[in-house]
Order: structure tokens, then sequence, then C-alpha cells
């Protein structure tokens, strides 16, 4: 089995765990309430287009809570849903089993590339994986949201930043300087770093389809 894969058999367990003890609620995918799960859907929506249609790919898609976001705000749209837990996909088809612009499938990237791809938190429970295995997954992740988009991606992460009083070791906090350098490296002339919302945490925009002079 590859470190990825051990990664995120670890990661499915818990969150299916999670599902287990809240149901489909935000503190069921680890968010303290849903007034901050909506806060970071807004940041992360900031890559999406106003008016015209799009597709976007939802990785890590838990029970389905940013398709909900979604249809609040835009009218044309097709959504992918993926996530690596079993019981989470089928909690996410439950709820919108039946809405045709949405589809949901086990696994860790949609099936085909997509305008955008967006992930909420699933950078952020590394548990016992060492912080140097759990860094390799972040970049591969990366990797594989830039490889499943066409347009562009987001991504949040807890901030290096935050009261050192409230870390918690099974938690990652990254380095908000590094991921925007390694993004505009790698990805993009076009990204912008998202710091000034009241989490301890940022989100990242990577946006491709704007061409540099």
């Amino acid at each position: 089995m590859s470190d990825d894969a051990q990664v995120l058999g670890r990661v499915a367990r818990y969150y299916t765990g999670r599902l287990s003890e809240f149901g489909p609620v935000a503190r069921g995918v680890d968010w303290n309430s849903p007034e901050s799960q909506q806060l970071r859907f807004e940041q992360l929506c900031r890559i999406l287009p106003g008016e015209r249609r799009f597709s976007v790919g939802d990785i890590g898609c838990g029970y389905g809570a940013l398709l909900d976001f979604l249809k609040s705000r835009y009218r044309d749209f097709r959504y992918t849903g993926t996530d690596v837990s079993e019981a989470m996909v089928a909690a996410a088809r439950q709820r919108h089993g039946e809405d045709p612009v949405a589809t949901f499938s086990v696994g860790s990237e949609p099936a085909a590339p997509l305008e955008y791809c967006v992930a909420s938190g699933i950078l952020n429970v590394r548990l016992d994986t060492s912080p140097e295995a759990w860094q390799g997954y972040v970049e591969r992740t990366l990797a594989l949201m830039d490889r499943s988009s066409t347009t562009g991606f987001a991504f949040n992460c807890l901030t290096r930043y935050a009261d050192p009083e409230r870390m918690r070791d099974d938690l990652y906090y990254a380095d908000p300087g590094a991921m925007f350098d390694l993004c505009k490296r790698c990805y993009s002339r076009n990204v912008a770093l998202l710091h000034d919302y009241a989490l301890y945490e940022f989100t990242i925009l990577v946006r491709k389809d704007v061409k540099g002079t």
C-alpha cells in the first residue's frame, strides 16, 4: 500500500467516525459551527465565475454541504463531489441523490478534469502521520487539484499564525507564505492569498485562465 493510500485510509476512518457521532452537520465534518463552515465556503467560492455556467469538483465533499451553498448563490453549474469516506458519500447521496446538477463518488479526485476544483479542510487533519510525510501528501494533493481543474482551484489550510495555546498536535498548520510561493512557482502567476477573515486559517485561489503579459 502506498503512503498516500495509508494516509487516505486513516482520514476516511476518522471522518466516518465523526459522521457516525454527529451526523450530516458541520460537526460531522469537523467544523465548529455552521457559521464557520459558511465563511469558509464564501472564501473558496471567490474562485468561481459570477454569471456564466461552470463545472466544479468538490474534493473531500463530505455530506455535500458545499452543494447547498452553491445552490443558494449560483443558478447554472455542474457539481461533482468526491470523498474517500464511503459513509460520507452515502450521506451526500441520501441528501442530494435526486439533484440533476450533482454527482457523488468515492475517491480522492474527480474521474475527469472540471473547470474548477475546491477543497475545504482536507489538508488539516494530520492525525498520527509525521509532519514530513503529511507535507508530501499536501503537495501531492495540490498537484492533484491542478490536474483536475482546467481554469482554477482553491483550498484552505489552518495557519501557522494561530495562537500557540490553541494548536493541536494532530492537526497541520501551514505556512501561508510558503504555500503561496509553491502555488506561484508551480501552478500559475495568478494566485491570491486570503488571510483576512475571522478564522485561524487562510485560503488560496489559483487562477489558471488569466494570461500574463
